[in-house]
């Protein structure tokens, strides 16, 4: 990794300090990061609509295991940017291969299970690291900050299952004073497709906005774990004073 080019201030920061980066990294690439994210969340989520034919639970738990999958794109996008290049669809097209495709499998299937999924997928994706050497590389990233990466991916969750239920409630401010008590009872009883079908929306359109934040905390915690095993504050202040 060059770290001259690193278009990130690095020095000592506390983990959820360096998840607060995150947000504001996420927040300066949005330009770039909705569109890519939108290209690979759309089919998914026609997928995961098409899948209400099958079973009314079906479509969030499709959403759900996806997630790891189109966090992909986002960190793609998002290790661009912290080397201060801005990603077009067509630079996310031609490296589609990389980014949709390497580990498949494994980003369905395991690795959605895990509770720091975000701290530790730059290592599996951005590092090129040997599949000997892979599980290593991970436990030394994730020693002593185990804790919190999972308090950031508890905090997360817990704001995706707040926002989604402010989501659902906005449909009962807006209805007309007569129809609004029929939804809250609707809500409740939880009856019908009809009380299936707005949950899935509430909850899609939450990780649409939500889960590039979410990769954003966890890149920036492993960015700063970077740092500190490899001292990137060190060499970036040395090549600052030397540079000619």
């Amino acid at each position: 990794m060059r770290i001259e080019a690193l278009a990130l201030r690095m020095r000592p920061r506390a983990p959820l300090e360096a998840a607060d980066l995150g947000a504001r990294l996420c927040q300066s690439a949005a330009p770039s990061i909705y569109p890519c994210y939108a290209i690979a969340y759309l089919p998914v989520l026609a997928l995961a609509f098409a899948a209400f034919e099958i079973a009314g639970w079906l479509p969030p738990f499709v959403l759900f295991f996806a997630k790891p999958w189109l966090d992909r794109t986002i960190l793609f996008v998002l290790s661009r940017t912290a080397f201060g290049q801005p990603t077009s669809l067509g630079d996310l097209w031609r490296a589609r291969r990389q980014v949709w495709w390497r580990q498949w499998w494994l980003t369905w299937t395991w690795r959605r299970l895990s509770p720091w999924r975000s701290f530790t997928q730059p290592v599996y994706q951005l590092e090129g690291v040997q599949s000997g050497r892979l599980r290593q590389r991970v436990r030394q990233i994730r020693r002593r900050r185990r804790g919190a990466a999972l308090l950031m991916t508890s905090a997360f969750a817990i704001a995706e299952t707040c926002l989604a239920l402010a989501v659902v409630s906005l449909l009962v401010w807006f209805a007309p004073a007569d129809e609004g008590l029929d939804l809250v009872e609707a809500f409740v009883t939880g009856d019908g497709t009809f009380f299936q079908w707005v949950s899935f929306v509430s909850y899609a359109i939450v990780i649409a906005f939500l889960e590039p934040f979410y990769v954003a905390a966890g890149f920036a915690m492993y960015l700063n774990r970077r740092a500190e095993l490899e001292a990137w504050d060190v060499e970036q202040e040395l090549r600052r004073a030397f540079a000619v």
